[in-house]
């Protein structure tokens, strides 16, 4: 990915981008990477691949980089010169045009990435209010409408105005966008006598929409057609998308509603994934299924039978649409075809040269050479085994089970549309449903590596390979377990002992994450604790360099690092201060420069520092961290620098240890080189909500309420100082507040997403919290308030206890008895909680907790994460009380 031009890394410090960062995908993100790239100042070539490059980071937010960029190479693909229309139908509903503002964000942000899907829109409720104001009663038969000369008339004037509308919404952002309101659909009258001018499809002619996107603009439809005669004819718009979709064979059919998915008719849950051959007739027998529900899932079968198996519907919410499109885990209802799947006790029921074939074409250690087919084939036919896998082995597993013993499954192959199709989720459910335990390995090097994470109860790396398993929640029983294994030789290497003290050290490749047993997903019920072998710290001195230190955490880390006993700052950048002094830092005279791409990476392959900070605005460290795995590749593998992040790029990214020490393996952090530093409400959510985790009510997920004072909010560029130099303030004031809070990012905050994601590993299930954050006229320190129903009655004296016995021996974490207060946080370089209640009928818990943003938020923390990574006692510089 190219690297962010001059201009576009000057627009991005300004102030609605760096809040935008945070909700990609949403409205304040498109308009402020509109600000941020002035077509005025560049060629249109060159601020288009710009555009690009930043849209594309902005979705790192809602996804892994991995992700984003697996699906955004998948549709990029998709089309070519000679079917440019092969990403996507977008079918809009009436009422979702009600929201045109957000709609043509969503859009724009597609276009802005270079994909162009077809869009086409209905308009039943606005055509609804016209009729009925102009006298003309609606009718409808068979859920159709009657529709008549005067209700066409009116329709047709409707569809214009509102393609029209959005189209001029489209092209206000800098999308082009064309309207077509006629010349693509051909139909017939579907019964004159009893609908009217209603029409059935005939043909669809897709020129008109390949040229408009040959000329770089989004084809925007009507749901109009014409008989032969040109007779204007009203159609279904649902209808009119699915057969604009058979004729395209698109890869998404997305069907943009107001509800944003199908829902179970029981219990109201959102269907996530619905596997047509699989599920389908199963069903639509459920007595909950039925009316409307039954209708759309018939629809959606009789469509997705015309297409390739590589097509699917998407129905969702327009907010959410690029979560839905860039993200395994999605956000609406998908619906698939995918296969049948089967399950057999012997290859020859599959097929031997079949199998044969996957195992030469997938097996990562057949195709790097350390093994052979016949090997592999070999050795499962060692023990009884089963076969899973669907009808055309996109994916194929094998399940070795001798009588007694715990299940191994020693291969998983998938291909690539197994994955994209979500192949391998199908078969690995139907292994759960006949294993309830289960071991298995994968190459650490392994592209698909977080699927296995996620899927994981466990799991821990020896030497190039990770070792998972899920069922069992005792330390001691897995280690049995992995004994028996070796003894058995059912896996290919030594993994025991299983605890972090066995944990890969410094030597560990630049940028893999090594993960412990209790490092990433605690085993649940287990108290066993395991601490890696006290070794004397390092008292070497080393080298830092820090990335971006003009705001207002650069400077607390600074001022931390002035007193650090052994790390010693020897570069700092930033253009706009290039040349004056960093007055922030005594133990040397230290200037500022303006590194650029070259000069990381030249550094970092002549071996200048051990170790870099990026204090970057979010989305605008991946060309720096990129140079630094440049400049490493000529290094020895455990001479390469350890990076720290301290945006929000990389928390949610396999192969960077998130860094939060009293809640995640400090055994990990001490063997990564990429470790992505919590942000600072995270944190202390995080902090809150774990010693209850055993309590959270399944549905009723917990609350906090974050009050932080404004420095969180950043800075901006102020007036210049007497001496030309640049200065910062506050983005936000106490003036501005006018003495209050304000409220802000009242949903899907991007510390969130991070909360409910690290936690849910924590746990080994899934967990959400609903979290409010609001600003405040003080500088520094946030104050969170949870509020968290529970599965079984407490009393506070219990509820103070698991945070006491989870937090005990945590030198940056005190524990009162009353609620905290701003002078309990603010300047402190730990987080502080109390204030401990439980409602008269025992079912939900108060806890209040408070750190300073800049430093246990930020700089402490960050700190923290240095000191464990470079070898050094983990508070070295940090005045701990």
């Amino acid at each position: 990915m190219h690297a962010l031009t001059h201009a576009t890394k000057v627009a991005l410090r300004g102030a609605g981008a760096q809040r935008a960062v945070l909700v990609a995908g949403r409205r304040h993100a498109l308009q402020a990477v509109r600000r941020a790239i002035p077509a005025s100042a560049r060629g249109i070539q060159s601020v288009a691949q710009t555009d690009r490059d930043t849209i594309t980071r902005l979705l790192y937010s809602i996804g892994t980089k991995r992700e984003v960029e697996r699906y955004l190479r998948i549709f990029s693909s998709s089309s070519d010169a000679s079917n440019p229309a092969k990403f996507a139908v977008i079918k809009i509903g009436g009422a979702v045009l009600e929201e045109i503002d957000e709609l043509a964000l969503s859009l724009s942000f597609l276009y802005r990435v270079g994909l162009y899907p077809v869009v086409l829109h209905g308009a039943g409720p606005q055509l609804n209010n016209i009729i009925e104001s102009e006298g003309v009663v609606p009718d409808y038969i068979d859920g159709i409408r009657v529709t008549d000369a005067k209700t066409l008339q009116i329709a047709r004037r409707v569809f214009l105005e509102e393609n029209l509308k959005l189209v001029g919404a489209l092209e206000k952002l800098g999308t082009r966008a064309r309207p077509i309101t006629s010349g693509v659909f051909t139909a017939d009258f579907l019964d004159k006598d009893k609908y009217g001018l209603v029409g059935k499809i005939t043909k669809v002619d897709k020129r008109p929409l390949e040229a408009s996107i040959r000329a770089g603009a989004l084809p925007i439809l009507t749901s109009l057609a014409e008989s032969e005669s040109g007779q204007i004819l009203n159609v279904n718009a649902d209808i009119a998308a699915g057969e604009l979709a058979k004729e395209l064979e698109p890869l998404k059919i997305v069907f943009l509603n107001e509800k944003g998915g199908l829902f179970h008719g029981v219990t109201g849950e959102k269907l996530d994934v619905i596997n047509l051959d699989e599920e389908y007739d199963e069903l639509m027998k459920q007595p909950w299924v039925k009316y409307g529900t039954k209708l759309k899932l018939r629809e959606f079968k009789e469509l997705l039978d015309h297409l390739p198996r590589t097509s699917s519907v998407a129905v969702i919410r327009t907010d959410m649409l690029q979560r839905e499109l860039f993200t395994d885990s999605g956000a609406g209802t998908l619906i698939r075809r995918g296969y049948k799947l089967f399950h057999h006790n012997s290859i020859d029921s599959v097929g031997p040269d079949r199998v044969r074939q996957v195992i030469h074409d997938r097996d990562p250690d057949v195709l790097s050479g350390d093994d052979s087919v016949t090997g592999v084939l070999n050795r499962i036919k060692e023990t009884p085994y089963t076969i899973y896998g669907d009808e055309p082995l996109d994916v194929l597993a094998i399940v070795s089970r001798p009588e007694g013993e715990v299940p191994v499954m020693t291969k998983l192959l998938a291909s690539r549309s197994g994955i994209m199709n979500g192949i391998v989720d199908n078969v690995f459910n139907a292994i759960k449903r006949d294993h309830r335990r289960l071991f298995w390995t994968a190459r650490a090097d392994d592209e698909n590596r977080a699927w296995h994470f996620e899927r994981a109860d466990g799991s821990f790396t020896r030497a190039g390979r990770t070792l998972f398993w899920y069922g069992v929640h005792d330390v001691d029983e897995v280690e049995r377990i992995v004994k028996s294994f070796e003894a058995n030789g059912r896996i290919s290497r030594s993994y025991l002992p299983v605890g972090p003290s066995a944990a890969p050290k410094s030597g560990s490749a630049a940028g893999v994450r090594s993960y412990s047993t209790l490092s990433r997903r605690p085993l649940p019920g287990s108290s066993r604790s395991y601490a890696t072998a006290a070794s004397a710290p390092s008292t070497e001195p080393k080298r830092l360099a820090l990335i971006g230190a003009r705001g207002f955490t650069g400077q607390a880390l600074t001022t931390l690092l002035s007193a650090h006993p052994y790390l010693n700052l020897t570069h700092v950048s930033s253009r706009q201060l290039a040349g004056y002094p960093l007055e922030s830092y005594t133990k040397a005279s230290i200037k500022f420069s303006d590194l650029s791409m070259e000069d990381v990476e030249r550094m970092e392959k002549d071996g200048e520092v051990d170790a870099w900070v990026m204090a970057l605005p979010n989305g605008v460290c991946k060309p720096f961290v990129d140079a630094v795995e440049r400049g490493a590749k000529g290094r020895a593998r455990d001479a390469g620098s350890v990076v720290v992040d301290l945006s929000s790029d990389y928390r949610f990214e396999d192969g960077w240890t998130y860094g939060l020490p009293e809640l995640y393996s400090r055994d990990a952090i001490r063997a990564s080189k990429r470790i992505s530093n919590p942000g600072c409400y995270a944190t202390s959510s995080q902090l809150l909500i774990a010693p209850l985790l055993k309590y959270v009510k399944e549905g009723a997920w917990p609350t906090v309420f974050g009050v932080s004072g404004y420095s969180g909010a950043g800075t901006t560029a102020g007036p210049p100082a007497p001496d030309g130099r640049p200065t910062t303030i506050a983005k936000t004031t106490p003036e501005s507040l006018f003495g209050g809070i304000k409220p802000y990012s009242l949903t899907d905050h991007i510390h969130e997403r991070e909360a409910a994601w690290h936690l849910s590993h924590l746990a080994g299930s899934q967990v959400k919290l609903a979290f409010v954050p609001t600003v405040a006229p003080w500088f520094s320190g946030i104050i969170s308030i949870m509020s968290m129903p529970l599965s079984d009655k407490l009393s506070a004296r219990d509820v103070k206890a698991l945070y006491e016995k989870k937090y005990k021996g945590e030198k940056l974490i005190r524990i009162k008895q009353e609620v905290p207060m701003l002078p309990d946080v603010e300047n402190q370089h730990g987080w502080t909680v109390g204030g401990f209640q439980v409602h008269s009928e025992g079912d939900r818990a108060v806890v209040v907790g408070g750190l300073d943003n800049l430093l246990k938020g930020a700089a402490t923390q960050c700190l923290q994460n240095l000191n464990l990574a470079l070898g050094y006692d983990e508070y070295a510089g940090i005045p701990v009380a």
